[in-house]
């Protein structure tokens, strides 16, 4: 415990020597909450989008309470990757876990959370993990978190009326039945609620990868009563009704209204969790990130085109062009982090854990491929920044993508078919609509070096690397 203590003291004072803990906070660890929406796409917020159809009152007050970021990034463009990246601090060219399969993190892949854990956060996560099964390494008692409630599997996590969830306590994991009429969201957000009132008087971490607006486009009657008129019809038409088709979507007849109840709900829950943050006297010492973990989707009776749910962006989810890897971030932490800013600062997903690290005065691991924006949060100058960034993808095709300040590259590759390679540059096109491959081969050339340079052999079997030209 004392040689804890010291260590934390050292730690506060690097920090505090370097500007990043505001004066009268030098004694005081912040409290970090990292809330994940699930397929929201970086047109789906007022702030971000003057053409969203959906009123996000909430979220547009927290950008204006701190700083909009327009040029964060994902993890992948799917969701297992892209929270391995979070999590870890790599990634697609380090990360373990580089697709959707059914992969748990190993022993060796230590996270955010078993880092705050140890310390001194009290940790916790309710809604979808995806990066392990029950009692196996990632399991997410053995990654850290002392509270867990939710699903461990993404498809499982398609059923927003299910009989069962996972529950961890004492560290130990159990699977909890439910009644069916319980829409999870609801359960797994007041339980968050629950997690802050708890730990008010301690340093928490609360990771909150919510559920919504994923499909299955499904919620309580109550909460589609705003998108709907007086006879039950739909204020949001066309409406094409999605049935189910054997998949694990159900069935939506109004599938407009439906996810428009979804945004509109989870914009109002963070503003409960906003409002509870100032009652609890914890509002000037927490920081409250908020993003996505992919672009916008389209299963279930998804309709990203009718809600232009990428903004200015090209593509969505499982595309590595903008519209399915560029998302929402916004941070917010009064007093710490500047108020009605926009930045322009280019990072991503394994960023978080140096950041938070820096933030928290936890120590990072040397072999994350992510910098500290801790600077950057705090309006200061941020002196280490990225030579590029990278993604990879395999599924329907194998894809690559590289941005490098405002050039980007993307690779595609399909089974039995030459490549293409195409190139943009993002400060003249950001919808990514004029490639400029043929009149840059010199760049194209730089940049395929950089793609080569960034990536180890997969170590687990989601990629067939023989069939792949590297």
């Amino acid at each position: 415990m004392r040689r804890f203590f010291s260590v934390f003291c050292l730690a506060v004072a690097l920090l505090s020597g370097s500007g990043l803990l505001p004066a009268g906070a030098q004694q005081k660890r912040p409290n970090i909450i990292f809330i994940l929406a699930d397929d929201l796409g970086y047109g789906n917020l007022g702030s971000y989008n003057a053409k969203n159809r959906i009123p996000t009152p909430n979220l547009d007050r927290m950008a204006k309470e701190g700083t909009r970021f327009t040029r964060f990034y994902a993890g992948s463009t799917v969701c297992a990757p892209s929270r391995c990246a979070l999590m870890t601090g790599k990634h697609m060219g380090h990360a373990y876990v580089r697709g959707n399969g059914d992969v748990s993190l190993r022993a060796q892949d230590t996270t955010l959370a078993q880092r705050l854990q140890g310390n001194g956060y009290a940790t916790g996560m309710f809604g979808k993990w995806g990066l392990g099964r029950q009692d196996d390494a990632g399991s997410p008692e053995r990654k850290g978190f002392d509270e867990f409630l939710g699903y461990l599997n993404q498809r499982h996590a398609h059923n927003f009326f299910t009989n069962f969830l996972f529950e961890v306590k004492d560290r130990k994991i159990n699977r909890l039945s439910l009644d069916t009429t319980v829409y999870t969201h609801d359960l797994l957000f007041d339980r968050a609620l629950s997690f802050v009132k708890a730990n008010k008087d301690q340093p928490f971490f609360l990771y909150l990868p919510v559920t919504i607006p994923h499909a299955e486009l499904k919620t309580p009657a109550s909460y589609m009563q705003p998108f709907l008129n007086a006879d039950g019809s739909s204020k949001l038409p066309p409406e094409t009704p999605f049935y189910q088709n054997g998949r694990s979507y159900s069935t939506q007849l109004q599938p407009h209204a439906a996810f428009a109840a979804m945004v509109h709900k989870l914009d109002g829950d963070v503003g409960r969790l906003l409002s509870l943050l100032k009652e609890l006297g914890l509002d000037d010492n927490t920081y409250v990130f908020f993003t996505s973990d992919n672009g916008p989707h389209k299963e279930g009776g998804g309709d990203p085109e009718f809600f232009n749910s990428s903004g200015p962006l090209r593509g969505i989810k499982r595309d590595l062009y903008e519209g399915g890897i560029r998302v929402p971030m916004i941070v917010r932490a009064p007093g710490r982090v500047p108020a009605n800013r926009q930045s322009d600062a280019i990072w991503a997903f394994w960023d978080i854990l140096p950041t938070v690290g820096q933030l928290t005065g936890t120590p990072s691991p040397k072999a994350a491929d992510g910098l500290s924006f801790a600077p950057t949060l705090l309006g200061k100058k941020q002196t280490q920044t990225h030579p590029y960034l990278f993604w990879q993808f395999n599924e329907g095709a194998f894809k690559e993508a590289i941005v490098q300040g405002n050039w980007k590259l993307v690779r595609v590759k399909n089974k039995g078919k030459a490549e293409t390679v195409e190139l943009y540059d993002l400060s003249k096109d950001t919808g990514e609509t004029r490639d400029l491959a043929a009149a840059n081969p010199q760049k194209v050339k730089e940049m395929r070096a950089l793609l080569t340079a960034a990536k180890s052999p997969a170590e687990n079997q989601l990629f067939n690397w023989d069939s792949v030209e590297n």
